[in-house]
């Protein structure tokens, strides 16, 4: 695209060149902007954005290497100045050695720079993303002290909760605990997501937490790190497959009676017949056979009106609520896609 030196114009999303193309040139921003990108997967991310004024695409006049990402025009509009290295190359030869040898040296500084910061940037972000076990249960610890210990309750919307100062907590997640604060945020999101907790602002950068499931957070966090310290043989462990059928129980555990023995009694039948209507997806009978393998549920049951599965109101509270948290924890931390 770039034979001739002048001005090209591109329309919004128009690729002026692809990463691993050949190098022909270097660019101008005129007008608009141009979105550097990298192929990822099926698609691409943009890296970065270029704005009037600006060069772009110089790196390839000394080690005419291919591209090492695309460019396309970011905005409508869009005009940039192409400067063929050909015409480049002609102007440089009149250079001092000393001068050349310098702008070399230089560009070459410029991309082992750039490498180094692409590599700690990766790093970093790797680092941001990893929310290893003992960290989610060391934040959702400091999270329900700070609230044991300093939150107040109050009436909100009708229903009671603990509001903490953002200072507070703040305190004793860098001071105490030393825990970086941008994973804290990240953590509350999360939970914000799930109605456990809200980050309210108060103006001027203050902030407060306000828990709405505070009792649930912290029977979460000891069941967490319970488990796992559990001998694996020991564990019970729920694939997130297994989510909707435990949902579906409890879904349909609410509409009766509890036996005498406490447990509730279900005719799996019954759900297979109404699930789809009721959930908007089934449940089989088969479906239920993995949790029964853990013991989670009692064994199926021949009985008359059809087969019945059991489970104790107890075992369901530990076991749905926690996973619940967790799976959405590992959705959001990149560990399960």
């Amino acid at each position: 695209m770039a034979n001739k030196p002048g001005p090209i114009t591109l329309k919004k999303g128009d690729p002026l060149f692809a990463e691993g193309d050949s190098s022909d040139a270097m660019y101008v921003v005129k007008s608009g902007g141009i979105a550097i990108t990298k192929r990822k997967g099926d698609g691409e991310i943009e890296l970065a954005r270029i704005m009037p004024g600006q060069l772009f695409g110089e790196m390839a006049f000394f080690d005419n290497r291919p591209r090492s990402a695309g460019a396309r025009a970011a905005l409508p509009g869009t005009v940039v100045i192409a400067l063929p290295f050909s015409a480049l190359h002609a102007q440089f030869k009149t250079f001092p050695e000393w001068l050349k040898s310098m702008v070399r040296t230089v560009n070459e500084n410029l991309r082992n720079a750039n490498k180094r910061i692409q590599a700690l940037e990766k790093l970093e972000k790797e680092d941001e993303q990893k929310f290893p076990p003992h960290t989610v249960t060391k934040l959702c610890g400091i999270l329900t002290l700070v609230a044991a210990r300093h939150g107040e309750k109050e009436s909100h919307e009708d229903k009671e909760s603990l509001v903490v100062p953002g200072g507070t907590l703040r305190n004793y997640t860098i001071q105490i605990f030393q825990e970086p604060t941008h994973k804290m945020n990240t953590l509350m999101e999360w939970l914000g997501e799930l109605g456990i907790l809200d980050v309210e602002s108060l103006g001027e950068g203050q902030q407060q937490i306000r828990f709405h499931k505070y009792e649930l957070l912290c029977n979460f966090t000891e069941w967490y790190n319970k488990w796992l310290f559990t001998a694996d043989d020991k564990k019970i462990s729920i694939d997130e497959s297994e989510m909707p059928i435990l949902k579906a129980l409890m879904f349909y555990a609410e509409k009766q009676e509890k036996e005498e023995d406490g447990s509730y009694k279900l005719f799996v039948n019954n759900i297979r017949n109404h699930s789809l209507e009721d959930l908007d997806y089934l449940v089989d009978i088969g479906d239920y056979d993995s949790l029964i393998n853990k013991k989670v549920l009692g064994e199926k049951l021949q009985e008359e009106g059809g087969i019945t599965v059991s489970f104790k109101p107890e075992v369901m509270e530990r076991v749905l609520p926690f996973w619940e948290i967790l799976f959405h924890i590992q959705k959001k931390d990149g560990l399960k896609k």
